[in-house]
């Protein structure tokens, strides 16, 4: 019996859908899959790629059959800025890393790390004025990296901030560009955008590998971080450690998938409450019932739920990672249709997390949807804002932990509202999903 042909959006006779894709990613593929069901076929130029939106065909892309796949072009792309850290690297490699990175991020670890998180959030907000008017997703971004360098390298970075933050904003935009362009301009020709790029590439490198050769000079000193594991960690066979290089590596990879996407979620998140003064009103009372004006502590957050649920719904509508890709490396079949090798296969939280089947009235903000049982009542993969399978994110509880206790720090003390209630805020999915241009807020004391 021959397969059904899958439909799509018709697109350009050579560029096919690319262009309508770049104008605004997020609502192009949400249209595509409530107009052409569980697999859609596109077409970016050359490049064939089918956006999947039934969660037992993800299930099986991201888990069961996940041998048959390796990383889509993006992260093959995101190489140029993290190299062969956890993020990108396939195989025995990866595996290995993810198991010499694991014990940094298990529960029972990350416990340690609450008290820097409030302390930081606490030193942000205390330059923060009556009335004033801030750009409130570069105090997050700034803070998230404060936070992931002093808990993960166990030092801090107070100058050439923004430096920094430049340079990990271009790094993020030449990743996108190029992960959806199919005109592949090699790194090597001096256009503007390879230019930049060099440089912020250069810029992150000089404060990782200072970061590395300050600790190389303490070897011996072990302050169970992260970047002490990773300098003492040593092959089974051979017994060999860690070239600087490949420790640069993961340093890069947690350095910026870190503190980018926990920095995002706070910006969303405050971005929501602001617009629903009941759900804020709600953050509030039961802030004051478990902490009577105390500080918080990691040890509250089993009593914080709904702090928590409002991380959780800000996930759902404004998931850090928008998108997985994932090429097809030997023949596959999912959901009925033979997938060739070289095909791309594209799986979208937020094309999911926004479907009416497995969430009512998906477009609102309900925090107490997460209440109940949702997650046990819907399939595995109709939510899964960090990914899934054995490359489901690594600091999953590090950022659940770490956005809830800097949302109760901030909560307690002000108020936020939008700069401009009538200017809309759009999100710009770049390789995170982050407010467009910045997120002005004015901050009030309570």
């Amino acid at each position: 019996m021959s397969e059904i042909e899958i439909l799509g959006p018709k697109g350009l006779p050579i560029t096919g859908n690319l262009f309508a894709f770049r104008k605004n990613p997020l609502e192009f593929l949400r249209r595509a899959a409530e107009e052409y069901g569980d697999i859609v076929h596109l077409r970016f130029g050359p490049r064939h790629l089918y956006l999947i939106s039934n969660p037992d065909y993800i299930k099986e892309v991201l888990v069961t059959k996940q041998a048959h796949f390796k990383k889509g072009k993006g992260l093959q792309v995101a190489k140029a800025v993290v190299g062969e850290g956890i993020l990108t690297s396939e195989g025995k490699f990866h595996m290995r890393q993810r198991r010499l990175m694991q014990p940094s991020f298990r529960q029972d670890h990350i416990v340690s790390y609450g008290d820097t998180m409030v302390e930081y959030g606490e030193k942000l907000i205390s330059k923060w004025k009556d009335g004033e008017e801030r750009l409130i997703s570069k105090d997050m971004m700034e803070l998230t990296l404060s936070i992931i360098t002093k808990t993960m390298f166990g030092t801090s970075i107070n100058k050439n901030l923004n430096d920094i933050e430049h340079a990990i904003d271009v790094g993020l935009k030449y990743v996108s560009r190029r992960a959806s362009s199919f005109i592949d301009i090699p790194e090597s020709i001096p256009t503007k955008s390879n230019r930049e790029f060099k440089e912020a590439a250069e810029t992150l490198d000089k404060v990782i590998f200072s970061i590395i050769e300050e600790r190389r000079k303490s070897e011996d000193e072990n302050r169970g971080d992260l970047l002490s594991m990773l300098l003492a960690a040593r092959d089974e066979d051979d017994g060999t450690g860690m070239t600087d290089h490949q420790v640069r590596d993961e340093v890069m990879t947690i350095f910026i998938a870190g503190h980018e996407t926990t920095a995002n979620t706070l910006s969303w998140t405050l971005y929501l409450l602001a617009q629903h003064p009941e759900a804020e009103q709600k953050l509030w009372s039961e802030i004051e019932q478990v902490l009577g004006g105390r500080k918080v502590t990691v040890h509250d957050l089993p009593k914080l739920k709904y702090a928590e649920n409002i991380i959780w719904e800000t996930l759902r509508l404004y998931p850090a990672a928008w998108a997985i890709n994932r090429e097809v490396t030997d023949e596959i079949e999912i959901g009925g249709h033979t997938f060739k090798p070289g095909e791309s296969i594209m799986m979208s939280q937020y094309v999911m997390h926004r479907n009416p089947k497995y969430f009512d009235n998906p477009d609102a903000f309900i925090p107490e949807r997460f209440a109940g049982n949702l997650l046990k009542e819907i399939p595995q993969f109709a939510f899964f804002p960090f990914g899934g399978g054995p490359r489901v994110c690594i600091g999953n509880h590090f950022a659940i932990m770490e956005a809830t206790l800097i949302l109760v720090t901030i909560a307690q003390k002000f108020q936020l509202r939008l700069a401009d209630p009538h200017n809309p805020v759009e999100p710009e999915p770049v390789v995170t999903l982050r407010p467009k241009n910045g997120l002005r807020m004015i901050v009030k004391k309570r």
